[in-house]
Protein backbone atom coordinates (compact mmCIF):
# COMPACT_ATOMS: atom_id res chain seq x y z
CA UNK A 1 0.00 0.00 0.00
CA UNK A 2 2.10 3.26 -1.56
CA UNK A 3 0.52 5.93 -0.74
CA UNK A 4 0.21 7.97 -3.98
CA UNK A 5 1.58 11.49 -3.48
CA UNK A 6 4.94 9.53 -2.99
CA UNK A 7 5.17 7.72 -5.65
CA UNK A 8 8.29 8.07 -7.43
CA UNK A 9 6.89 9.57 -10.67
CA UNK A 10 9.06 10.57 -13.74
CA UNK A 11 7.94 14.39 -12.79
CA UNK A 12 9.36 13.58 -9.18
CA UNK A 13 12.40 11.70 -10.33
CA UNK A 14 12.82 14.94 -12.90
CA UNK A 15 12.75 17.72 -9.96
CA UNK A 16 15.33 15.04 -7.73
CA UNK A 17 17.80 14.93 -10.03
CA UNK A 18 17.39 18.89 -10.67
CA UNK A 19 17.66 19.24 -6.91
CA UNK A 20 20.37 17.48 -6.34
CA UNK A 21 21.96 18.73 -9.44
CA UNK A 22 21.94 22.47 -7.60
CA UNK A 23 23.82 20.98 -4.81
CA UNK A 24 20.69 21.03 -2.12
CA UNK A 25 21.94 18.18 1.05
CA UNK A 26 19.58 15.13 1.13
CA UNK A 27 17.71 16.47 3.81
CA UNK A 28 16.69 19.91 1.97
CA UNK A 29 16.18 17.94 -1.23
CA UNK A 30 13.19 15.25 1.10
CA UNK A 31 11.67 18.24 2.54
CA UNK A 32 11.06 19.71 -0.97
CA UNK A 33 9.60 16.58 -1.91
CA UNK A 34 7.93 15.56 0.96
CA UNK A 35 9.88 12.18 1.91
CA UNK A 36 12.34 11.21 3.95
CA UNK A 37 16.09 11.76 4.12
CA UNK A 38 16.81 7.94 3.71
CA UNK A 39 14.32 7.77 0.78
CA UNK A 40 16.29 10.58 -1.38
CA UNK A 41 20.00 8.62 -0.71
CA UNK A 42 18.07 5.54 -1.45
CA UNK A 43 16.54 6.81 -5.01
CA UNK A 44 19.34 8.51 -5.29
CA UNK A 45 21.88 5.84 -5.12
CA UNK A 46 19.57 3.50 -7.44
CA UNK A 47 19.34 6.21 -9.77
CA UNK A 48 23.14 6.74 -10.08
CA UNK A 49 23.48 9.99 -9.41
CA UNK A 50 26.90 10.83 -8.15
CA UNK A 51 28.00 10.73 -4.57
CA UNK A 52 27.99 13.76 -2.43
CA UNK A 53 31.17 14.66 -0.27
CA UNK A 54 30.84 14.34 3.36
CA UNK A 55 29.65 17.46 5.15
CA UNK A 56 31.62 15.81 7.94
CA UNK A 57 34.94 15.65 6.19
CA UNK A 58 34.36 18.94 4.83
CA UNK A 59 34.17 20.59 7.96
CA UNK A 60 37.06 19.25 9.09
CA UNK A 61 39.20 19.95 6.62
CA UNK A 62 37.42 23.73 6.86
CA UNK A 63 38.56 23.99 10.47
CA UNK A 64 41.95 22.31 10.12
CA UNK A 65 44.20 24.52 12.10
CA UNK A 66 47.74 25.58 10.72
CA UNK A 67 50.68 23.70 12.81
CA UNK A 68 51.77 25.07 16.29
CA UNK A 69 54.68 26.68 16.52
CA UNK A 70 57.26 25.13 18.71
CA UNK A 71 57.25 25.61 22.33
CA UNK A 72 59.64 27.84 23.72
CA UNK A 73 62.97 25.46 26.05
CA UNK A 74 61.49 24.00 28.64
CA UNK A 75 62.02 25.22 31.64
CA UNK A 76 64.82 23.69 34.02
CA UNK A 77 63.35 21.52 36.96
CA UNK A 78 60.21 20.40 35.62
CA UNK A 79 57.69 18.39 37.92
CA UNK A 80 58.30 14.71 37.97
CA UNK A 81 55.70 13.41 35.93
CA UNK A 82 56.73 15.75 33.31
CA UNK A 83 60.11 14.91 33.51
CA UNK A 84 59.63 11.48 32.85
CA UNK A 85 57.69 11.89 29.81
CA UNK A 86 60.91 12.89 28.38
CA UNK A 87 62.44 9.29 29.22
CA UNK A 88 63.17 6.81 26.91
CA UNK A 89 62.21 3.29 28.09
CA UNK A 90 62.73 0.14 26.85
CA UNK A 91 62.66 -3.58 29.16
CA UNK A 92 66.65 -4.21 27.14
CA UNK A 93 67.69 -1.16 29.37
CA UNK A 94 68.69 -1.07 32.65
CA UNK A 95 65.59 1.03 35.18
CA UNK A 96 68.10 1.54 38.03
CA UNK A 97 67.24 5.46 38.74
CA UNK A 98 69.98 7.68 39.05
CA UNK A 99 69.78 11.42 40.54
CA UNK A 100 66.91 12.41 42.58
CA UNK A 101 62.91 12.37 40.87
CA UNK A 102 62.13 15.59 42.10
CA UNK A 103 65.15 17.75 40.38
CA UNK A 104 65.70 18.20 36.43
CA UNK A 105 68.32 15.68 35.04
CA UNK A 106 66.75 12.37 36.41
CA UNK A 107 67.60 9.12 34.58
CA UNK A 108 67.78 5.71 34.48
CA UNK A 109 70.80 4.14 33.94
CA UNK A 110 70.15 2.48 30.36
CA UNK A 111 72.63 -0.35 30.16
CA UNK A 112 71.63 -3.68 29.02
CA UNK A 113 69.84 -5.66 31.53
CA UNK A 114 70.74 -9.18 32.70
CA UNK A 115 68.22 -11.32 31.18
CA UNK A 116 64.75 -11.83 33.02
CA UNK A 117 65.78 -8.93 35.51
CA UNK A 118 65.15 -5.34 35.52
CA UNK A 119 68.47 -4.01 35.97
CA UNK A 120 72.23 -4.58 34.54
CA UNK A 121 75.24 -6.97 36.13
CA UNK A 122 75.97 -3.72 38.60
CA UNK A 123 72.65 -3.31 39.95
CA UNK A 124 71.36 -6.32 40.07
CA UNK A 125 74.51 -7.00 42.60
CA UNK A 126 73.43 -4.30 44.40
CA UNK A 127 69.30 -4.96 44.31
CA UNK A 128 69.37 -8.75 44.65
CA UNK A 129 71.26 -9.47 47.73
CA UNK A 130 70.13 -11.82 50.75
CA UNK A 131 70.77 -11.93 54.45
CA UNK A 132 73.81 -14.19 54.09
CA UNK A 133 75.75 -11.70 52.14
CA UNK A 134 75.89 -9.33 54.49
CA UNK A 135 77.74 -11.73 57.30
Amino acid sequence: MTDSANAWTEERLAQLRKLWDEGLSISQIGDALGVSRNAIAGKAHRMGLPKRPSPISKTAKETKKPAKPKPAAEPENLPLRLELRKLKWSRSKCCWPSGDPKLSGFTFCGDAVVPGKPYCLKHCEEAYTTSRDSR
